[in-house]
């Protein structure tokens, strides 16, 4: 097999220690290897890439012990640094960060079968959000460098941290949604205990030096394992203060009801979704199937912001899927590294055969698949399948597929549409296509109910990352985006003080000694 020098696996890369307390610890218990559905050979075969440590519930704990202990019930040396000190410790990280890029999307290419473009667009992406982050919490800083005074009290606001976090990344981003969670966590204060997800784990190894070198010890904190081995023992002790995780509703669900203080743990989760396409008939057809291509298939439709269930109105319905199959079959397969590669390997060896089932499944049930290519099977992919008619007894349109197969159900009265999303356990986005305004007007005033994002002729997306992104019911818990995270991660605390001449005093003196990291008006340039 033809594979670019500079992409092939000439050695193994044998992850051996784990981050605790700022030193990378040898760990010498079991080891899970680590193989990519990405054949290196003609004939057919995984390539092993490494191997993980698979810890267990002593050394988790052990590592939640560092974490506890440098967050130090808000009494620690990061909690209390002056947010400038911080910020320079995250820049610090960056900068390195950046020296790695071609390993990390060499990586992604080979774990989780990205196309060389999107690895290299998720890792410049990653970097691009940390500065983002850097210069929001500048401002956010510079906003609260000041006093307010109401009834004759003085009161100095800002944000703190919430303490310690168990961040838990998707496989299908997993360095971007990753960081998303992480590096906002780190620069309000918290303390983090962080594991990969079990694909895309490998990737992470060029950044553990960063890690090391830029925080002080226990700031930052990297595991391996199975979640219920390291990660349920973690929550179940209790001192976990923010469950940070983006990934599915179950383990979410089943991860709170590890912790026996529910009503002290803060959730960020992203979740979930089955997000919509409606396609009026009075929409650009041409724009509207480019746009619903990329959105039910970038990155085989692994992302839960992908178009999972395609809505079209029954008066343009032959014409969308005769053009819209010709598209999918028209779309490349190859390996991530490959020329024009728009369908790459999926990273899970069983997937392929999951959404055969889901397949299956739906023609049983009066759908046929209708692209020629749809449902070809072969060692690491199935091309993806256009479904038509679909109904709700499917699974397909019940489960979110999270893979390359596309359902289509044809509509007349658009309150069906809103009924059933109405009725849905997800309420991340949809797509809306149309140009008509009198029917565009009351569908957007109704739509903005039922998702958080309503996407006008334009595929379902999470950037730009200043923008909010989360999610209604099943589909999300808290806000993500540059801003926002900043506050999902921390709480509003705040010296108070009567106005009086004792405690101005007081309160100047603090000030010009500029003793406190707190108490402090400085502008952060």
């Amino acid at each position: 097999m033809n594979i670019p020098k500079e992409f092939q696996i000439t050695k193994l890369l044998h992850q051996e220690t784990y981050l605790d307390n700022g030193e990378l610890i040898k760990w010498n218990g079991q080891q899970d290897e680590v193989y990519s559905t990405i054949s290196s050979t003609e004939e057919y075969k995984p390539t092993l890439l490494g191997s993980i440590p698979h810890m267990d519930k002593d050394a988790a704990l052990k590592v939640l012990n560092s974490a506890c202990k440098s967050y130090s019930q808000g009494q620690g040396e990061w909690p209390t640094m002056k947010v400038s000190e911080r910020i320079s410790c995250m820049q610090n990280f960056v900068a390195k960060m950046e020296t790695k890029r071609e390993e990390v999307v060499k990586y992604l290419m080979w774990e989780i079968g990205k196309s060389l473009p999107d690895s290299r667009k998720e890792f410049d992406r990653t970097v691009e959000y940390i500065y983002d982050t850097i210069e929001d919490y500048k401002q956010l800083d510079r906003d609260s460098a000041k006093f307010f005074k109401r009834d004759g009290i003085h009161a100095h606001i800002r944000r703190g941290p919430l303490g310690v976090v168990l961040c838990l990344g998707p496989y299908n981003y997993p360095l971007n949604e990753t960081f998303a969670l992480l590096i906002p966590a780190l620069i309000m204060g918290n303390t983090v205990i962080f594991k990969p997800a079990k694909n895309g784990v490998l990737l992470l190894s060029p950044l553990l030096e960063a890690f090391k070198s830029s925080f002080p010890p226990g700031v930052v904190n990297i595991i391996y394992g199975r979640g219920r081995e390291v990660a349920a023992p973690i929550m179940a002790s209790g001192k976990i203060d923010v469950l940070a995780l983006i990934g599915n509703s179950k383990s979410a669900i089943a991860l709170q009801d590890q912790h026996p203080y529910k009503n002290r743990l803060r959730l960020v989760l992203g979740l979930e979704a089955k997000n919509p396409a409606i396609i009026l008939p009075d929409a650009d057809l041409d724009l509207a199937i480019e746009e619903c291509i990329s959105g039910s298939l970038s990155f085989n439709g692994q992302r839960c912001t992908a178009l999972k269930i395609i809505y079209v109105h029954q008066d343009i319905r032959e014409e969308f899927n005769k053009r819209f199959t010709k598209k999918v079959d028209a779309l490349k397969f190859g390996n991530p590294w490959e020329e024009g590669v728009k369908l790459t390997p999926l990273p899970e060896s069983d997937k392929p055969d999951y959404i055969k089932e889901l397949i299956e499944d739906a023609r049983k049930k009066g759908a046929e698949i209708i692209n020629e290519k749809g449902g070809k099977l072969s060692e690491n992919y199935i091309y993806p399948a256009v479904l038509f008619p679909v109904n709700k007894d499917m699974r397909v349109y019940q489960e979110e597929q999270f893979g390359p197969v596309v359902p289509i159900k044809p509509f007349s009265d658009i309150q069906e549409i809103l009924n059933e999303m109405a009725d849905s356990s997800y309420g991340q986005q949809v797509s809306l296509f149309g140009k008509d305004i009198q029917e565009i007007a009351p569908l957007i005033d109704t739509l903005v109910n039922l998702v958080c994002r309503v996407n006008l002729n334009s595929s379902c997306q999470r950037g730009p990352d200043v923008f909010p992104f989360t999610g209604r019911k099943d589909s999300a818990v808290s806000t993500l985006s540059v801003h926002d995270a900043l506050r999902s991660f921390s709480i509003r605390t705040f010296v108070a003080s009567k106005d009086n001449a004792y405690n101005n005093e007081i309160l100047q003196e603090l000030l010009n000694s500029k003793t406190s990291n707190f108490v402090s008006t400085d502008y952060i340039l």
